[in-house]
């Protein structure tokens, strides 16, 4: 990895370093360090150059705003000749902390995850060839590209830039990784009930490690059917089951980072709920088969508003 992560020993101390080392669910993203930055923004433009689909209008940040949480805001994106996608487009801020990539989790890392929407016809409908002829053909890529590599522009170096710039998407710094590294202050008393509330309930049974999430796949609808708008035949709602054929991978998912949750609506993987509160009572009857109690939904909800961090030092 192009990011170095900084060992969180190093500028931490007594007391503070227990706190992070305790039983606490969560872990404070660490500051990083990037080691080539001249790579990271050569991926950066690749990121936003709409010439890499076929009618060039569609590029990596259309459907992962930076401005925005990572996202377009949209219940389902919008891909070349204003083809409509089937599945809400996750943050990708953070993405270098998944497990797996896309909500079916198809992709292992952020490096084949790129496959995806060059080749998919809904979202760019392009593929290699043409986008290592758009690289080679301009003179700024390929001085950049022969600065950063030896072998100048292959479809490998391409991703591995792309990756590098994805890799550095970390937001570090939220108040509640203040909070985590010691910082009492940081959150107020209803932000604190919330987080005892997240624990609870159970919430973090799902949602913990660093990235509060991403790290396992968990069936929406556990503790009863949740109420899919179409259960029939091979849909973008069957999840895990369009990639593995199991029945007991109908309706899994993989389980959504809540980093930065407040700045990613609409939520779920069909965009279908516009509000945290609305989510946040989805999981408490479909998942944990909680009673669901305002009061507690909306602290939790102050609580999830406490994990928003910082891009670049500037808050999302």
């Amino acid at each position: 990895m192009l990011v170095k992560w900084l060992c969180v020993s190093m500028f931490l101390s007594g007391s503070v370093y227990a706190k992070v080392l305790s039983d606490e669910p969560i872990s404070p993203i660490p500051d990083i360090n990037i080691e080539k930055p001249e790579l990271v923004k050569l991926g950066e433009r690749l990121f936003h150059d709409a010439r890499f689909s076929s009618d060039q209008t569609v590029s990596c940040a259309s459907c992962h705003l930076l401005s925005q949480g990572g996202v377009d805001g949209k219940k389902v994106s919008t891909g070349v000749g204003s083809r409509q996608g089937q599945l809400n487009a996750p943050t990708v801020f953070n993405s270098s902390l998944n497990f797996r990539q896309f909500w079916d989790g198809r992709a292992k890392d952020l490096f084949e995850q790129i496959d995806g929407p060059i080749h998919n016809q809904v979202e760019m409908d392009f593929n290699w060839q043409r986008v290592v002829r758009v690289v080679t053909q301009d003179e700024r890529y390929k001085r950049l590209f022969n600065k950063s590599y030896q072998d100048g522009v292959t479809i490998k170096n391409i991703k591995l830039a792309i990756v590098a710039f994805e890799e550095s998407l970390l937001t570090p710094n939220s108040r509640f990784d203040l909070y985590l590294l010691g910082d009492e202050n940081a959150l107020s008393s209803d932000e604190k009930q919330g987080y005892k509330y997240f624990k609870k309930y159970g919430c973090s049974s799902c949602h913990q490690g660093v990235a509060v999430g991403a790290n396992m796949y968990q069936k929406l609808g556990v503790m009863s059917d949740y109420p899919f708008s179409s259960r029939g035949a091979k849909n973008s709602s069957l999840g895990r089951f369009n990639i593995t054929g199991n029945e007991i991978d109908k309706y899994v998912f993989k389980v959504p980072s809540l980093r930065n949750v407040a700045k990613t609506a609409p939520y779920l993987h069909d965009g279908s709920k516009a509000t945290l509160t609305e989510v946040v009572e989805i999981m408490m009857e479909y998942q944990l088969d909680i009673p669901v109690r305002d009061g507690d939904v909306q602290l939790i909800v102050k609580f999830l508003k406490t994990l928003t961090g910082e891009y670049q030092g500037n808050p999302l």
